[in-house]
């Protein structure tokens, strides 16, 4: 038996079956048109936000992270909810503009980025966060063709990286940001070119759950961002996004990130800034942590077998969708999501089983020997932490299956 992932606190039962914004898993599917589906809630995206502003200070400003759900109704939801949004292409600078974002509150990162994205970016408004200096001649030189003053910020990779983080994205050799050491001459072109200088993006990791390392991550960030303004030698530093890393639970033995200690810490450092940073915008940028618990994956099991003495249950849904509970989305050992049998959400578990998908391949597994209820072909399986990183991260035409339905309730 292989223990599954924590069910996000939130989530109850209706009539014996999983209920998300007062609606049953089946009645879900019914107004949905059937299944595999993703549901979102409104009420969990709404908490989770205001859980996150009572713990941080006033002055930090939260940003949605766009990539880690860019359906239009979440974006458009968000949209009410986040004081700015971080995109990494093209096509996410479209889905915001589609959704009436103010482009002034966009800003765009990631290594690689076409003029073609750079054009339409700095022609509507958007924040450049540059990762080389030869984006920044692109930028410089596309703003003088447009006659428009680009609006260019710098994105910085720094020597230290944050400890435990899922995914490291700064300190060493990396394809994200420019070295901490070539960062002031860069930024001192920037300026000369006439450019608007928009500030700093410092992001060093993502889906960490110790809050000691966040925090400590975070002071090390608004250090190196005294140090470069002061090098810089150009005034006080205009924008500072000192990235995110906060993650959410997906394992066994995961437990929630402590909130208050990294609300308390930054409001200690908020309270003691240097001169450079006295006056400077402050945000964080996150995705995961905003909407991966708000969202559910439904699939219903189409056929119930056993083989050599195991118990698997076939679903209509599978790595297609859900790639990263599949464990094929840089999971290096494969552990259980969090995972229930949504129709009968309130039954104890009674037997071992497998939950598997549809497509042709042992890598299409959400469930491996956990301890579920006793299911049948028909009924609904639910797998959570589903919000990010879902729909849009996993290959959808994968063997022509085709994408989910979503739903936000």
């Amino acid at each position: 038996m292989k223990p599954l992932g924590p069910i996000p606190a939130g989530y109850a039962a209706r009539d014996g079956q999983l209920a998300i914004g007062g609606f049953t898993a089946r009645e879900l599917v019914a107004q949905a048109g059937g299944t595999p589906l993703f549901v979102y809630s409104r009420q969990m995206l709404d908490s989770r936000m205001a859980e996150l502003r009572a713990a941080m200070p006033e002055r930090l400003a939260i940003h949605y992270a766009v990539k880690a759900n860019p359906w239009h109704p979440v974006i458009e939801h968000m949209k009410g909810l986040a004081d700015g949004f971080d995109i990494a292409s093209g096509g996410e600078l479209t889905k915001v503009l589609d959704a009436g974002i103010d482009p002034s509150l966009v800003s765009f990162a990631g290594p690689g980025k076409r003029d073609a994205e750079l054009d339409a970016a700095i022609a509507a408004g958007v924040t450049i966060n540059l990762e080389s200096a030869a984006e920044a001649e692109r930028a410089i030189a596309i703003g003088e063709r447009l006659e428009i003053r680009p609006r260019l910020a710098v994105r910085v990779n720094p020597d230290f990286e944050l400890r435990g983080s899922g995914m490291k994205m700064g300190g060493g050799a990396k394809p994200f940001g420019v070295d901490a050491d070539r960062v002031p001459d860069l930024v001192r072109r920037i300026v000369a070119s006439g450019a608007d200088w928009q500030g700093l993006h410092i992001f060093t990791g993502s889906q960490a759950l110790d809050a000691e390392a966040i925090a400590e991550t975070q002071g090390n960030v608004l250090d190196l961002a005294d140090q470069l303004t002061r090098e810089i030698g150009h005034g006080p530093l205009p924008k500072l996004n000192m990235g995110g890393g906060i993650g959410i639970p997906y394992f066994s033995g995961d437990t929630p990130v402590d909130l208050a200690l990294i609300g308390a810490r930054l409001a200690e450092r908020f309270a003691h800034l240097p001169e450079t940073l006295a006056h400077t915008r402050l945000c964080i940028e996150l995705g995961r942590f905003l909407v991966g618990e708000a969202g559910v994956y439904l699939c219903e099991i189409v056929d119930r077998k056993v083989s050599h003495g195991e118990t698997y249950l076939v679903t209509d849904g599978g790595l297609h969708h859900q790639l990263a509970a599949s464990g094929n989305f840089g999971t290096v050992v494969r552990r259980n999501y969090p995972l229930a049998i949504a129709t009968r959400f309130a039954d104890e578990p009674t037997e071992e089983a497998s939950v598997v998908g549809c497509l042709c391949t042992p890598l299409d597994r959400l469930a491996d020997k956990a301890m579920l209820p006793h299911a049948e072909v028909g009924d609904l399986v639910a797998v959570f932490c589903a919000g990010a990183y879902g729909a849009s991260a996993s290959p959808a035409n994968f063997l022509g299956q085709g994408p989910a339905r979503e739903l936000l309730v």
